[in-house]
């Protein structure tokens, strides 16, 4: 009984091989033909690409401005800036609401020492003050003790007038030398103040200095909690890598955008084309798009700008040239990032005959041919070609069936159609 079963399992097995591969003969034989069609054709560029605002606001981190930009000395210096804290991307906000916090270590350090500093210059013009009253109060005694010096000169010289000659001239001699000196005490007591008195604003010049650095870094300092500048969609801006700024990257004093807040009401493709097919490629042309997240959608575009120097993109070769495509209309479903695929109308043909470009052949001596279900090898000429298809300007009418692959016996098809070789020669 067991060895029965096993034997009617290898049969039913057998069987079922045998007619598996029927169907799968029957399936090649119905699959190896497709009909020569007529209708419109297009030349098309292909690429994807991603959706990106045709306007928007950036969001910016605070910015450094020197001193001969304001007329008044700064003494900080640029550093990047790294994001500490940021709202998900996507997030919807108002204007003022926060967005992010950038890390202050470095300029409250900055910040601290500049406040040790002020209180030097304070108190270094303090001491400047009170040092110079100290020597102009001397110095006005010296001045006032002069001047009763010049009068008891003065006095001796009247007292002495009946005295012999000799002693009057001393008492001049004197009263002279007491007024000089007293001028002299004048005019150092002037220079004096003159030199106290830039001192004091050297000092105090410092001083004012240090105060704007201070006041200037706690405004500085004051901008690193990011806000919104306006109500929005928040879009995490992408380095020159791709890479998106998020929390724990860094900003560069040069490009301070942290992040976006796109206009959604007018969208662009941004699209890159290879060196090689950029050239077909002119602003007004129409695209048909589609968005991956939304499958069941078709959307149309125009070429609006094409980029006239390459880049190298990462993981590729060649030059990619950037392509921006406006979306025609208004979605609200659409979003930055978003991935797209663009088909860029390059020509159309309509009533145009075309085949598969699989079903092309062709010898050692280059002439294009097909084999055609009824037998024959026929030459034809050929047009411009797109992704999957290709043009046929003479040899086969619309509904000719041809072989997709060639057939198994291709000696026994007859060559049709030689009088077009001299055509294709032509072109070549």
């Amino acid at each position: 009984m067991k060895r029965a079963l096993i034997i009617f399992g290898i049969v039913a097995a057998t069987a079922a091989l045998i007619i598996f591969n029927r169907v799968t003969s029957k399936n090649k034989i119905y699959n190896s033909f497709t009909d020569v069609k007529k209708g419109l054709f297009e030349i098309t560029v292909t690429n994807s690409g991603e959706l990106i605002a045709e306007k928007s606001i950036d969001i910016k981190g605070p910015e450094i401005v020197q001193g001969n930009d304001r007329g008044r000395g700064m003494d900080m210096h640029a550093m990047d800036l790294k994001i500490q804290d940021i709202v998900p991307e996507g997030t919807i906000v108002k204007e003022g609401d926060y967005i992010a916090q950038l890390d202050r270590t470095s300029y409250s350090n900055t910040l601290k020492d500049a406040l040790e500093s002020l209180k030097t210059y304070q108190t270094n013009v303090e001491m400047k003050i009170l040092d110079t009253a100290v020597a102009l109060n001397n110095l006005r005694d010296d001045i006032k003790n002069q001047k009763y010096i010049v009068e008891e000169a003065q006095i001796t010289l009247e007292q002495s007038k009946y005295e012999p000659p000799a002693t009057i001239r001393q008492a001049e001699i004197a009263l002279d030398k007491a007024k000089r000196s007293l001028e002299q005490k004048k005019k150092g007591y002037t220079l004096k103040v003159a030199q106290t008195l830039a001192e004091i604003n050297h000092e105090r010049l410092h001083l004012s200095r240090g105060e704007r650095l201070v006041n200037d870094l706690q405004e500085f300092l004051a901008k690193f909690t990011i806000t919104a500048p306006s109500s929005g969609m928040v879009i995490y801006k992408k380095d020159r890598n791709g890479a998106k700024r998020k929390a724990g990257s860094t900003v560069n004093p040069f490009d301070r955008v942290i992040a976006t807040l796109p206009d959604l009401s007018t969208m662009l493709s941004k699209v890159y084309v290879n060196e090689i097919e950029v050239s077909k490629v002119k602003p007004g042309q129409n695209v048909n798009i589609n968005v991956d997240a939304f499958p069941e959608k078709a959307y149309k575009g125009t070429v609006m700008t094409i980029a006239n120097i390459g880049e190298v993109l990462p993981n590729s070769d060649a030059k990619m040239f950037e392509v921006q495509v406006k979306v025609d209309g208004y979605d609200p479903v659409l979003r930055p990032s978003m991935t797209t695929g663009n088909k860029i109308i390059i020509k159309t043909y309509n009533d145009a005959v075309y085949i598969p470009s699989e079903c092309v052949q062709a010898g050692t001596d280059s002439i294009p041919f097909v084999y055609a279900k009824n037998k024959t090898k026929q030459i034809v000429v050929l047009g411009e070609s797109n992704e999957k298809n290709v043009l046929v300007e003479q040899g086969l009418e619309p509904g000719t069936t041809i072989y997709v692959t060639p057939p198994e016996e291709p000696g026994n098809f007859k060559l049709v159609g030689e009088n077009l070789i001299s055509v294709i020669k032509l072109r070549q």
